[in-house]
């Protein structure tokens, strides 16, 4: 124990410094800039790492038996190793967050699937959906879930960690940094692929059932995140981006976090085939009840959204639009303009090869960084969804050198 506790000062010391560095105060500066459209220069950003083909010299390799401690030193850990390696544009948050602990029972249904999986360690696999919502009876079965904030769990946690580290690091419970809307990942989920696109075309009453039911479900959850007091008052990220901005409501004193304080992330994936009219009838229409009523929100994840910014904007408070690598860049920053953040997703595949191929690299970032400097883009570019890197982490390290290199001259 005596060896847990002096590990993970040590790493709590070495965080506590780059958190506190002139380098982290000027990388927020540079994403509340982009993100208020008034940008200094495009951000870099990596996440969703594979980290189970990262450990480089046991640097990864934890210690700590005790769980909770061993949840902290992973943190620190991963931090330290990413600020080490390849750390872009990231923010180190001043303090170790203690995420609130809570519990719900379920909505009625849930997911029934097969998998595979051919990376051990990987939580990437493949899914095969059954279909837990082909009837009507099977929609009466949704109700609302019932949320328990377990505030005596949350506080044991950040107790026992502070106890080891809070006279150098800052230990903070922490809340839902932003609401998180994925309603059409979860029909696939509960319905699969094939049995959802069929019925939007075949029975689109059926399925505006299903997607309302589903929203009103949402909305009472967001309802009781805000009752139990689970939003965060003080958000860094934005689903593997930065928070920080100037435009979210101030929040009074002694007064509870709503959804108005922070941002909303929306998104369709599996609406990558359908016409921007059914996107805006079964997606956007609904969207506006739950990410539109927060203080900005963000759309779009792997789905390209290049010829569908018209109907997107149509989201009250809209800020950031994702654009992927199966989006035409060039279509997407003419509709973008200065408008909204051009939320930019290399393709992560360049990583997954024996070597990265940096001149393909360089021309897909310049393609895009010329884009949004010939259009006033403000632009994140956010390397994510990376399930391999080729058990080659220097690939992720020489990524993210080019991309820096590219933003630095921008």
């Amino acid at each position: 124990m005596a060896n847990e506790r002096s590990v993970l000062r040590q790493l709590a010391h070495k965080y506590w410094e780059i958190a506190h560095s002139d380098h982290n105060a000027e990388v927020i500066r540079l994403h509340r800039a982009v993100n208020d459209l008034s940008p200094i220069r495009p951000v870099v950003l990596l996440s969703e790492i594979p980290w189970h083909q990262m450990n480089i010299n046991d640097e990864l390799t934890l210690v700590c038996e005790d769980p909770i401690l061993r949840k902290a030193e992973e943190y620190l850990r991963r931090v330290l190793f990413q600020y080490k390696y390849f750390p872009g544009d990231m923010v180190v948050r001043p303090f170790l967050p203690i995420h609130k602990r809570f519990t719900d029972d379920g909505i009625g249904v849930t997911v029934d699937e097969s998998t595979l999986a051919a990376d051990k360690g990987n939580h990437i696999i493949s899914h095969e959906y059954h279909d837990q919502l082909a009837t009507e009876e099977d929609v009466e079965k949704l109700h609302n879930r019932t949320i328990v904030y377990d505030h005596a769990g949350s506080m044991a946690e950040l107790e026992r960690v502070a106890d080891v580290i809070g006279d150098i690091l800052p230990v903070k419970l922490h809340g839902l940094e932003h609401l998180y809307i994925s309603t059409w990942d979860d029909i696939a989920r509960y319905r699969g692929v094939t049995n959802l696109l069929i019925d939007l075309a075949e029975r689109p009453a059926f399925t505006h059932k299903i997607v309302r039911k589903l929203t009103d479900i949402t909305l009472d959850t967001i309802r009781q995140y805000e009752e139990l007091g689970l939003l965060e008052a003080e958000p860094y990220e934005l689903h593997c981006t930065c928070a920080a901005t100037a435009d979210l409501p101030p929040l009074a004193d002694g007064e509870h976090v709503t959804r108005k304080n922070i941002w909303g992330r929306g998104m369709a994936q599996i609406f990558s085939t359908v016409s921007k009219e059914m996107r805006e009838e079964f997606d956007i229409n609904y969207m506006k009840e739950t990410i539109g009523q927060c203080g900005l929100s963000y759309y779009g994840c792997c789905e390209p959204l290049d010829k569908m910014v018209d109907v997107v904007e149509k989201l009250p408070n809209l800020r950031k639009i994702s654009i992927t690598p199966w989006a035409d860049v060039d279509v997407a920053a003419e509709a973008i303009g200065k408008k909204y953040v051009l939320a930019n997703k290399p393709n992560p595949a360049a990583v997954a090869l024996s070597q990265l191929d940096v001149p393909a690299l360089e021309a897909e970032l310049t393609k895009t960084l010329d884009a949004c400097r010939r259009n006033g883009c403000s632009c994140d570019i956010v390397l994510k969804d990376i399930s391999t890197c080729h058990n080659r982490p220097e690939n992720i390290f020489e990524w993210e050198q080019t991309a820096m290199r590219l933003v630095q001259s921008y």
